[in-house]
């Protein structure tokens, strides 16, 4: 009875202990979408190394544009050729995956020239790849759960009001997740006043491409200051550091791994805000196994 008694209190603990450390625990979010030779969407679920995958992009819309989302090598949006994804998105959220689309890019082919035009993408966004109904959505029946803003260029004007009509319909039913993809130095250009909106659930700040705010070899400052402004000024459930996958990934900003374990991430952790890593991108991870390394980490 007594050696049960103990064997019953290991589990109790060890379970309390595997939360504990799982609550803490931090997660990988990824762009898929970019390059043809990064697999399919459900391969990079499969891999079991990312808790969040951003379809990259809907790159065209806003302003009277037709919208027109871009896969690159994966699928021929005009030929009805990308509804075949949809069983891949299933695929990812039955392991318990967070599928987002994301709207922007570096090609900027988009803009909002109106509060009244936010609506109408709004409305274009949940009847296409979210809750609502329409006879062609693009990526088929199945339901992302929410919209990435990677806006990169064009105007910094109606962002916010895109992200309130888009919050509206979580009123709706399945929850609509909001994130976003701002450089490191705050506020961010585009999609600042956005993110004052307070609506927005995770927020994966692009450390590189920007000097002033990423890390460079042993110098951590630049990028714990603006992690902490990042961390104290914006209210979202989780900011991520967004991070170039490998060396080719962006002009700058790559982590080596070593420096990032041991140095980047254990500065950045005890933030209650912390949420984990963005990688830029599936294919550059691919080359790199950079996921795999700091997985553990993370």
């Amino acid at each position: 009875m007594e050696f049960r008694s103990a064997i019953t209190l290991s589990i109790a603990t060890l379970v309390w202990l595997t939360l504990a450390v799982n609550s803490d625990a931090g997660g990988i979010a990824i762009y898929w979408g970019q390059n043809g030779n990064e697999g399919t969407l459900a391969e990079t679920c499969a891999t079991g190394n990312y808790k969040y995958v951003n379809l990259a992009f809907l790159s065209t819309f806003g302003g009277g544009r037709t919208p027109m989302i871009n896969l690159a090598g994966h699928c021929d949006p005009y030929s009805n050729g990308c509804t075949k994804l949809s069983s891949d998105i299933k695929s990812c959220q039955a392991r318990g995956i967070n599928v987002m689309l994301s709207i922007g890019g570096g090609v900027v082919s988009y803009s909002l020239s109106s509060s009244e035009d936010a609506r109408q993408v709004a409305t274009y966004l949940w009847k296409n790849f979210l809750g609502g109904k329409s006879s062609s959505r693009p990526l088929g029946p199945a339901v992302l759960d929410g919209i990435d803003f990677d806006i990169e260029g064009g105007s910094d004007l109606y962002w916010d009001d895109l992200a309130r009509y888009l919050s509206a319909y979580s009123q709706k039913g399945k929850k609509v997740l909001l994130t976003a993809a701002p450089q490191c130095p705050y506020p961010d250009a585009w999609v600042g006043n956005a993110l004052k909106t307070g609506l927005f659930d995770y927020v994966w700040v692009q450390f590189y491409n920007n000097p002033p705010c990423q890390y460079t070899s042993g110098n951590i400052s630049n990028l714990d200051d603006a992690w902490k402004q990042w961390t104290t000024d914006i209210k979202a459930t989780k900011i991520f550091l967004g991070l170039p996958a490998s060396p080719q990934a962006a002009g700058s900003g790559f982590i080596p791994v070593p420096d990032l374990t041991s140095d980047v991430l254990p500065s950045i952790k005890g933030s209650d805000k912390y949420g984990g890593v963005m990688l830029w991108s599936k294919y550059y991870d691919d080359q790199s196994g950079y996921s795999s390394s700091i997985k553990s980490h993370v």
